[in-house]
């Protein structure tokens, strides 16, 4: 690879960022009003956690230029006194191919009682252990949200803590389509075939047509080039690009834990 289509790499590995940080930002800044709003409050309910909540996501999901199609906060099991297990999550009515919510929001009607057939224990999903495990923020999917979406997602998540201790989560979800929607120009805009995967490798969009969203890229030397990612997501820092056998280069997209692969 020349080093003019390296600096083209690295020019697009940062436009990536620039769509995905904004949303980073939203994030963090819900944390620190939720923890803000938690620490101050003795024995939280979820009839008093849940307008709160209501009120930090919905100015974002009503916005038309955002991406955020699904935002809330989830509860650490135990953690809320008249809620042993709870989800105050909240949809937009975008469809992935709307750029404008159509008929406000809606509340994520989650069965919350473990008896119940339908009830799904959401700490054994990965949006949630990883978050649990390495005390940062992560980027999950692409994958079907049966639980929100049923379509192609990727749910962000972060820690919420008080007194050091992880009482929930809160995160948003982002339909596949509205971001492919952003980055395929950017990514055909490139020299050569452009990819843009998760740190396991699944495919997030592409300029290639015939690469489907969701699976895994199979290429020569992948999986060990992205292990530096998938470390680095769980420290909270930037890796740095690496070469492939076959001569593609795998850029990472700032600190979004999504890579682009070069060939």
């Amino acid at each position: 690879m020349t080093h003019a289509v390296a600096t083209d790499a690295a020019t697009v590995a940062r436009r990536v960022a620039d769509v995905i940080d904004p949303v980073f930002a939203v994030i963090d800044a819900w944390r620190d009003a939720a923890e803000r709003r938690l620490s101050s409050d003795a024995e939280p309910r979820a009839a008093s956690v849940d307008p709160f909540v209501h009120d930090l996501v919905a100015v974002e999901l009503v916005r038309a230029e955002t991406l955020i199609t699904g935002a809330g906060f989830v509860a650490a099991p135990g953690y809320l006194v008249d809620a042993p297990w709870h989800l105050a999550w909240w949809l937009s009515g975008r469809s992935p191919f709307q750029a404008e919510a159509a008929r406000g929001i809606r509340r994520l009607d989650a069965e919350s009682d473990p008896d119940a057939e339908s009830f799904r224990d959401y700490t054994t999903l990965e949006w949630w252990r990883v978050p649990e495990r390495t005390g940062s923020r992560h980027l999950t999917g692409p994958y079907v949200d049966y639980l929100c979406t049923d379509d192609y997602t990727v749910t962000i998540t972060t820690p919420v803590r008080v007194d050091g201790e992880m009482v929930g989560l809160v995160g948003a979800d982002v339909y596949v389509a509205r971001l492919e929607q952003v980055l395929l120009p950017v990514l055909r805009g490139a020299g050569g075939t452009c990819t843009i995967v998760n740190a396991s490798g699944r495919i997030v969009a592409s300029s290639e047509t015939h690469r489907a969203t969701g699976a895994l890229l199979r290429l020569d030397g992948l999986a060990e080039a992205l292990a530096p990612l998938r470390e680095a997501e769980a420290a909270g820092r930037v890796t740095d690009a690496a070469r492939l056998p076959a001569g593609g280069t795998v850029v990472p997209c700032g600190d979004t834990s999504l890579a682009l692969v070069v060939e």
